[in-house]
């Protein structure tokens, strides 16, 4: 169904400044434009990628006032001309990374989407305009190209996905970003092997889903790091068999414990943090030869990364992967008929659930460390 009207009223949790909590407010939300879709969002979570955004007070990662979240499961309310591949009713997730199906990247290798210019991460991907209206008919800033943190929100289709009703809507969130990155990393970047050794820098969602991953792959040896020794207990569960702590390593440097723990270094290492000095550490912790080093974390403001050739040619390699190197069309809907098939284990990743007003718990709780997801429920 196609939509001519604006919808009046809907509530969004507004955010006007760097670091400042949330306010709801009732914004007017414009209809869907060519190649875009209306979406009417049921749930939506909290990604430290949000959190990441928010913190930031100006530069190019400067979203206010505007609309965050990124992570979200939704019905599609209306579309826009020329869209044909989803329909009014239809389940589908926003995602970050674009997947057009139609451009030499999307058709070949890697998933670097190159159907547009390179987009403003703050609005429409085609125009660069807003959807979006506050009380007093000023723009509201977009982000990421999903902005879930709204009762209605306009993506394009290039950046949605349709997925199978039978998916739980809670589960399916969180197929929109963390979990598909961590688990897809070891499928599509590493591309894990059976018997591997692998250790993890983070466990939080994205890094317990590496775990989960390479549980899948057959991964031997599944090292988790992590200063949160709570998380141990619950990194188990996603297949994590050892554990170091970087404050309880005395003298030794966290790669030096691993290269012990796994006679000469981990095949695979993954950062899942967002940090210079671990991805460092990361890469010193692959194997000699023929370790992968994957880069997953996102620091806006860090470092250069400091790398001798000579490290390089004897065959360790390093690499990022937005999304876990998925693409999101063809990828995402195989992950949920794993989970259909139980497969792959989604549930022990939502660990508290709250209401629309009250989105800014989910934050603290995440900035407290007490939360891997807390699914963010529309109207309940």
């Amino acid at each position: 169904m196609q939509s001519c009207c604006t919808i009046h009223d809907p509530t969004a949790a507004v955010c006007r400044g760097a670091g400042e909590p949330l306010v709801m407010e009732e914004i007017q939300v414009a209809p869907p434009k060519i190649g875009e879709v209306r979406v009417k969002i049921i749930c939506t979570s909290l990604c430290h990628g949000d959190i990441s955004f928010w913190r930031s007070e100006s530069g190019p990662f400067s979203f206010f006032p505007g609309i965050f979240g990124h992570e979200a499961a939704g019905i599609v309310e209306s579309v826009g001309e020329n869209v044909v591949e989803v329909k009014a009713g239809d389940l589908v997730l926003p995602v970050v990374q674009r997947n057009c199906g139609e451009c030499r990247d999307c058709k070949f290798k890697g998933n670097a989407c190159t159907k547009f210019p390179a987009a403003s991460l703050n609005a429409m991907p085609r125009d660069g305009s807003s959807r979006f209206l506050d009380k007093d008919g000023q723009p509201l800033h977009h982000f990421l190209f999903a902005s879930s943190f709204s009762e209605y929100t306009v993506v394009d289709m290039t950046h949605l996905v349709k997925i199978s009703p039978e998916v739980p809507v809670d589960k399916a969130c969180l197929l929109s970003c963390g979990v598909t990155t961590g688990v897809g990393a070891t499928m599509k970047a590493a591309q894990i092997e059976e018997g591997s050794t692998v250790a993890i820098f983070g466990l939080g969602t994205v890094g317990l889903a590496v775990a989960e991953g390479a549980r899948i792959r057959g991964a031997s040896k599944i090292i988790g790091i992590d200063k949160n020794l709570e998380k141990f207990e619950i990194a188990k569960k996603f297949g994590v068999t050892d554990f170091v702590n970087p404050t309880s390593c005395g003298k030794d440097s966290v790669s030096q414990v691993i290269r012990e723990m796994t006679d000469g270094g981990a095949d695979y290492c993954f950062e899942c943090v967002g940090s210079t000095s671990l991805i460092r550490e990361a890469f010193d912790g692959s194997r000699q030869g023929c370790g992968k080093t994957v880069i997953l974390g996102a620091d806006l403001h860090g470092s250069p990364l400091s790398i001798h050739p000579l490290e390089i040619l004897t065959g360790k390699s390093i690499m990022g992967a937005t999304l876990g190197g998925i693409k999101p069309k063809q990828d995402i809907p195989h992950l949920a008929q794993k989970y259909l098939k139980k497969e792959l284990r989604l549930d022990g990743f939502i660990t508290h659930e709250v209401n629309f007003e009250d989105i800014n718990k989910a934050f603290d709780l995440l900035l407290q460390g007490k939360s891997l997801r807390c699914i963010i429920w529309m109207d309940r």
